[in-house]
């Protein structure tokens, strides 16, 4: 079985499509599904449930592709090694990111790429589900995510922050005057919040369901940038991660409550696959010195900047 088989199937399997994982692999169509018979000939078994177009993996395929990208990843880790030991760290890095994270991965990255200059980053905006699969499938080689907020399986963790959740609301709105709101007052309000498939929207309709109350939100969005802007530009207020205010500040028009009743924290933290050996970029990620406390310079709360 040759590596380019390997890529051929991970490919395929990852596209769902032939023409389109042929088009990633930069080979014509007939070549790479000559080279997947080629592929199921020497393994005696069906990988593709074949018919007029892609219609799935076997369940000797499903197979084969956990193989295969746990030997295309072992050779990739294994060219890392080998050009770290002749010419230091080197690569590409490919991490990725839930949303509300996005504003704190530099600093990360930032002291990674001052040590390891050689390497280049690849920041990829994912849902906590799609982190989990991609460093599963060895598509990502880390990743920053919820660490307490649901199960994680087969990883290794580091927490890195602490995220907190403030209410940002309209300065000509009822709630203005104030400097923190319960979750069950907050339940009423006008709200804009991420769509239910982002953890962040999950953890806060949690806390909802923890003190009896069920919002109804005007708008939902999986762009923190429309969750501020909205905020900013009507009469809905917004329930975000204190770091997000660290980022784009606070808006004019708008006011960041405390959120109490309960005090609510999540911890957000890198994941990488529980596998040995670690790739060098992955251990060098998970190895890296960081401050204490790397959300220090946070902007206050309301009722702290008083």
């Amino acid at each position: 079985m040759l590596i380019r088989q390997f890529e051929y199937l991970v490919a395929l399997a990852r596209e769902q499509h032939f023409g389109r994982a042929a088009e990633a692999c930069h080979v014509t169509q007939p070549t790479l599904s000559a080279a997947i018979r080629q592929f199921e000939e020497e393994l005696g078994a069906p990988v593709i449930e074949r018919g007029h177009r892609y219609l799935g993996l076997t369940p000797q395929g499903k197979l084969a592709v956990e193989h295969a990208q746990r030997v295309l990843a072992e050779i990739e880790d294994l060219k890392r090694g080998v050009e770290a030991l002749d010419k230091g760290v080197s690569g590409r890095l490919r991490l990725g990111v839930i949303p509300t994270a996005l504003p704190v991965v530099s600093h990360l990255t930032a002291p990674f790429l001052a040590l390891f200059p050689r390497v280049t980053v690849a920041v990829i905006s994912c849902t906590s589900h799609e982190i989990q699969r991609g460093v599963e499938a060895f598509e990502l080689d880390a990743g920053l995510t919820y660490l307490d907020a649901e199960p994680l399986e087969h990883v290794r963790t580091r927490p890195i922050y602490t995220e907190e959740y403030a209410f940002l609301t309209p300065v000509s709105g009822p709630y203005a005057d104030r400097d923190r709101i319960s979750w069950r007052e907050a339940a009423g309000a006008p709200l804009c919040l991420l769509t239910p498939d982002m953890q962040n929207r999950r953890i806060i309709d949690g806390v909802f369901r923890s003190v009896g109350a069920v919002p109804k939100p005007s708008i939902e969005t999986n762009s923190i940038f429309n969750l501020i802007s909205h905020t900013a530009a009507g009469p809905w207020s917004a329930i975000v991660p204190r770091q997000l205010l660290q980022f784009f500040g606070t808006p004019a028009s708008t006011r960041a409550l405390e959120l109490v009743e309960p005090t609510t924290r999540r911890t957000v933290g890198l994941v990488i696959a529980d596998r040995d050996p670690v790739g060098p970029l992955a251990r060098n990620l998970m190895n890296l010195t960081l401050p204490d406390d790397i959300l220090a310079a946070m902007i206050p709360l309301a009722g702290a900047a008083r």
